[in-house]
């Protein structure tokens, strides 16, 4: 009978250990959740002259493969301050961060077999449907 009573007593006192802990870390866990205002002014100014170069490429007049290269890359970075500081995926789960994130990597990653499969279907096209003379 010794033995149970010591047993049960050790698992209270260990329940009583993890509570408290639990409590410790829900504490430091709201402390951790407040963000200083300095990154988000950091993040706004970098979002600001993100978005000032984006103007520049139109301002000087750049065109081609250049100017959607700048654009889509401003456009990238901007979006990808947003949505770790503002939508706070900086501080989720490597999870969570997957799921939201792995899905566009991946249409970008067909859409570029989609890019290197036109040329070959083009060329077929042209070999096998140009008009005969």
């Amino acid at each position: 009978m010794t033995n149970v009573a010591v047993h049960l007593e050790a698992q209270q006192h260990s329940l009583q250990a993890h509570a408290h802990d639990a409590l410790a870390s829900a504490t430091t866990h709201t402390k951790g959740q407040q963000h200083p205002i300095k990154l988000y002014l950091v993040v706004w100014g970098w979002l600001f002259v993100l978005s000032t170069c984006s103007y520049l490429v139109d301002y000087f007049g750049l065109h081609g493969y250049l100017r959607w290269s700048l654009i889509l890359l401003f456009m990238v970075l901007k979006a990808g301050l947003i949505v770790a500081v503002f939508m706070h995926m900086a501080w989720e789960r490597l999870a969570l961060a997957y799921a939201i994130l792995l899905p566009p990597v991946l249409v970008l990653v067909f859409v570029a077999i989609m890019v290197f499969e036109s040329d070959y279907t083009h060329l077929l096209r042209v070999v096998f449907f140009a008009p005969t003379a």
